[in-house]
């Protein structure tokens, strides 16, 4: 038989594989440091203690039972000065109450210090006459404090916060309804947010709160 001519077939064009580049990563929120923001959500046990010489006020750790920070008071009094510890007892922050002001007012400061030069942020209720839950938050350049940089509302008595970014819907963290008892908070960090600076904020909240 005649070999038969066959026609190659025309190629098909194949589309271009598309390539996806990664999100943009978000500016972290490192209210206290850089090293306290994670890449991905954080979810925390804070644990209020009776107050000893060697465990503190509260503990903190990851959702495995790690320690990752521990709070301590400055004096044998309720509400002295708090200061927020790393797993190795160095002072990352000291949490102070300011005595006397119009709102329930708490200050941080870095390390030990109670130096205004450095002064973190400030925290104080929304309102006297409103819930003792809705905090606003101050960094210490914003010294005019028209508008919050960050605010706290919920409920206390059960257990159940949500940390905003200013006057927006932004969430950075939330602490959950959980029956765990009223020592213990169950707190999720958003992603690139501070977690030192969250745990503060619940630890001044707590204070606030248990303020007669």
């Amino acid at each position: 038989m005649p070999q038969q001519n066959y026609t190659p077939l025309p190629q098909v064009s194949r589309m271009p594989q598309q390539s996806y580049a990664p999100l943009p990563q978000a500016n972290p929120m490192a209210i206290v440091g850089h090293q306290f923001c994670a890449p991905n959500t954080i979810d925390l046990a804070i644990v209020r203690k009776f107050w000893t010489v060697s465990h503190g006020l509260f503990e903190v750790t990851d959702v495995n039972g790690n320690p990752m920070f521990k709070v301590r008071g400055r004096a044998l009094t309720r509400h002295a000065n708090k200061v927020l510890l790393n797993t190795a007892g160095y002072p990352i922050i000291t949490l102070r109450q300011k005595i006397l002001s119009a709102h329930s007012r708490w200050q941080v400061f870095r390390g030990d210090s109670s130096d205004t030069k450095d002064l973190i942020f400030s925290v104080k209720t929304s309102s006297r006459f409103q819930s003792k839950t809705n905090l606003d938050v101050f960094l210490a350049n914003n010294i005019i404090e028209e508008v919050c940089d960050f605010k706290v509302k919920g409920n206390w008595f059960e257990r159940s916060c949500v940390i905003y970014a200013g006057q927006s819907s932004n969430i950075v963290a939330q602490m959950h309804k959980k029956l765990l008892g009223k020592s213990k908070f169950m707190v999720t960090v958003c992603p690139h947010v501070d977690h030192a600076f969250i745990v503060a904020l619940i630890v001044i909240l707590d204070e606030i709160n248990s303020d007669d």
